[in-house]
């Protein structure tokens, strides 16, 4: 008798989650039971435009928003409404606009040494090193810690808000949007960087994004939302190939055409949304 090889336990699930919003004379209903999960060093792209409902998952996998029903998972454990801190570290997040997120009176030393000392990570003595450590690992030279968020171009600002929720050692990082204040030519360099560290670091990624494009090259699968469902879920090459449904048809169709073979990849989907 051949004994069955167990599933692997994913490192995120998210089980018939559902998120509602009460507005003064009515609810919103941003999640409508979606159900995920996560396998670890995964990239899983979470792609829809704007009040699909994306972000709200992004905060609700971060312990921002408590779910209206359903559950989530973290290893297998189920995720409570408060986090503790080790919670907390295990998933990290990089936001859109880093010059937001960091605070402009502080060095970008002192903002890297913060996430250590708030999470106690190494000795105290060793938490410099500890940040010149982190700059180099996003391709920054050690002379950035003394330097001002001001100072620094987009692509540099968003290499170090990626170094901070490194500093923590996570699990998993949610990226809500990390390219899309970056012009072309950075945002390459930045998704490059990523898919680097994901594959050093054995990290996992969930990444949100309204732009399909973004995710074609660094995803290992891609989640569909529109209007707080999720209406698709394949692997990255099914979905640009051969999408099931009619809205993710319409999302590869607004992609801008770069090349002879993405032209011809529009045309047929276009084709095919009009056959049906």
């Amino acid at each position: 008798m051949i004994e069955k090889t167990a599933e692997p336990v994913p490192v995120l699930e998210a089980r018939n989650i559902s998120k509602t919003f009460k507005a003064a004379t009515h609810e919103v209903r941003a999640l409508d039971g979606v159900s995920l999960s996560v396998a670890r060093g995964e990239c899983l792209a979470i792609v829809g435009e704007s009040g699909s409902g994306k972000t709200t998952l992004a905060n609700m996998l971060l312990g921002i928003y408590p779910p209206s029903a359903g559950e989530m998972f973290l290893d297998g454990q189920m995720l409570p409404t408060r986090r503790s801190l080790p919670l907390r570290r295990a998933i990290q997040l990089v936001q859109q606009n880093p010059l937001s997120s960091l605070n402009p009176r502080r060095t970008i030393g002192a903002s890297l040494r913060l996430a250590l000392d708030v999470h106690d990570i190494g000795a105290r003595q060793e938490r410099k090193t500890r940040v010149a450590a982190l700059l180099d690992e996003v391709g920054l030279p050690a002379e950035f810690a003394s330097r001002y968020p001001s100072a620094l171009s987009g692509g540099q600002r968003q290499r170090v808000a990626i170094a901070r929720a490194l500093a923590c050692e996570p699990e998993i990082l949610v990226l809500d949007e990390p390219t899309s204040a970056l012009d072309v030519l950075v945002q390459a360099r930045v998704l490059r960087l990523l898919d680097e560290l994901r594959h050093r670091k054995a990290l996992t990624y969930v990444f949100i994004t309204h732009d399909l494009a973004v995710v074609r090259n660094i995803a290992d699968r891609v989640a569909v939302f529109e209007r707080g469902i999720m209406v698709e879920m394949a692997d990255t090459e099914t979905i640009f190939t051969n999408p099931g449904n009619a809205y993710t048809r319409s999302l590869i169709g607004a992609i801008p055409i770069i090349t002879d073979e993405e032209e011809a990849l529009r045309k047929t989907v276009l084709e095919n949304k009009s056959a049906h």
